[in-house]
């Protein structure tokens, strides 16, 4: 059974991947027998620092510098893909946004938020669809800020709801190809963006208090789950939101 589960001799893309749940992703894809590519932008310690953990876990992760709303970065990362080995899986963890107030917000926010968490999803797909293997998995990162009202989160929530919307459709084209999509939708989980957003004691607070679990998932959950969508084991699922909350959803 646990086979299932492996991802053993799969090649990995994972975008955004050396840090928060992008990193975890890796991790745990690397962990469970993936020889993962982690594309990043700005952060090289956080890449290095991947590398140095993998390396001391005898773990395959490589990592590609390469910013994905340009085409000089698209290009870097697909070339780095290389030809030689078929993608297995790709996850899109790559996202950016401006957080604040809608009033203001600038069309050059919208640009660049749209750019990333959209555009640059769709352009690598297209660049990648000759390269995916049989029975290969797409899973787009989404957030709650899809589905509901977040606090000056009104272009990252509309662009993940954007992303969901596109995945759906791929879902349907794709699956005669052999290729799955899916979409992982963390509820509230810590990672750096918190840093900028208002209140964020107090809310983070608030969403362990509606979790079921009385707690925030972990980033170790959530990645957990992606290796499931990415497996043998999820070979019936297209087309899904799986959502990652602890039961906040559901609760009164």
């Amino acid at each position: 059974m646990t086979e299932l589960f492996s991802l053993k001799g799969k090649r990995v893309l994972i975008t955004g991947g050396t840090r928060g749940l992008g990193r975890a992703i890796s991790l745990q894809f690397a962990r469970a027998g993936a020889s993962v590519l982690a594309n990043y932008v700005r952060d090289v310690k956080a890449a290095e620092l991947l590398g140095q953990e993998a390396a001391a876990h005898g773990l395959v992760i490589e990592t590609v510098r390469a910013d994905l709303s340009s085409e000089k970065g698209m290009e870097t990362l697909v070339a780095a893909v290389g030809v030689e080995t078929p993608i297995s899986s790709l996850i899109h963890c790559a996202a950016t946004g401006v957080h604040r107030p809608f009033e203001q917000l600038t069309l050059r926010h919208f640009d660049w938020t749209f750019g990333l968490n959209l555009r640059a999803f769709f352009d690598l797909v297209q660049r990648l669809l000759p390269r995916f293997a049989q029975g290969a998995s797409i899973v787009g990162i989404s957030s709650e800020g899809a589905v509901r009202a977040v606090p000056q989160y009104s272009l990252v929530g509309s662009s993940k709801g954007a992303l969901e919307a596109m995945l759906r459709h791929l879902a349907v084209e794709l699956a005669p190809r052999g290729i799955r999509v899916n979409i992982l939708a963390p509820g509230t989980i810590l990672t750096d963006v918190w840093k900028v957003l208002p209140e964020s004691e107090k809310r983070l607070a608030e969403a362990a208090d509606r979790s079921a679990l009385k707690r925030l998932c972990t980033l170790e959950e959530v990645a957990q789950v992606a290796q499931f969508l990415c497996s043998d084991a999820a070979s019936g699922i297209v087309g899904h939101t799986l959502v990652v909350d602890g039961g906040a959803a559901i609760m009164a």
